[in-house]
């Protein structure tokens, strides 16, 4: 029997650097694993629709939907599902994150940007609507803080509480209280975005001192979502 197809499926962004950063991590998976049929999806924005990629499989086609996404959210939780719903041979595997490795990659981008020991690390998150969306978030902020010295706290570009402005103010107000003889360090951004866009934008607004880089590129990606996809297939029937 082949191998089920993986369908990467990415959120989708109309910035042309952020379209190729998520190319690059196909074609990284492709290099990981020759013969493995490796196809696109979007959940918005970008063509092809998750919907019109899995109509479009032949009949009885086995095949892992593997989210490009770095923790649960609408996406994963309805938009996914309802796209894969009249294909019984068609499963979805987890997110990417939370992961270790992705806090070990999001410290490596803190480095680059020149984080230092008295710095506050600000995780900034995509946002969802679901509960779900924030605990992922929650625990990959924790993963990361293991790794720094540092204070270490999230916030949210939509959907959720705290906003990026607000989380950079109150984190702000904290290594002040911390250091009041002026000894106070700087506000770090974490971009825990996969690649530039719209949210990576929005980041530069909230008056940090700092914003890191997304986290592609990285073959981390293309390794982690292998392994999702490894999982899936091994609970098919």
């Amino acid at each position: 029997m082949s191998n089920p197809v993986l369908i990467a499926c990415a959120h989708g962004t109309r910035n042309a650097d952020g379209q190729a950063a998520i190319r690059q991590v196909l074609a990284e998976i492709e290099a990981l694993r020759p013969g493995l049929q490796v196809v696109e999806a979007y959940v918005d924005v970008q063509e092809p629709e998750l919907s019109a990629v899995v109509a479009g499989l032949p009949e009885g086609t086995a095949a892992v939907v593997v989210p490009l996404l770095l923790g649960t959210g609408y996406h994963v939780k309805v938009d996914i599902p309802k796209a894969i719903k009249a294909r019984p041979e068609v499963t979805a595997a987890p997110p990417l994150g939370p992961d270790p490795r992705l806090a070990e990659l999001l410290a490596e981008r803190l480095r680059e940007a020149g984080l230092r020991e008295d710095d506050g690390v600000l995780l900034a998150a995509a946002g969802s609507s679901l509960a779900d969306g924030s605990v992922d978030s929650e625990e990959q902020a924790r993963l990361l803080a293991g790794l720094l010295p540092n204070k270490v706290r999230v916030a949210y570009g939509a959907s959720a509480e705290p906003k990026v402005p607000d989380g950079v103010a109150a984190l702000r107000a904290e290594l002040a209280e911390a250091g009041p003889d002026g000894g106070a360090g700087r506000v770090v951004v974490s971009s825990y975005l996969l690649a530039t866009g719209y949210f990576h934008d929005q980041l530069f607004k909230a008056e940090a001192d700092v914003v890191t880089a997304p986290v592609l590129p990285s073959p981390v990606l293309a390794e982690i979502a292998l392994e999702r996809y490894d999982a899936a297939v091994a609970l098919l029937p």
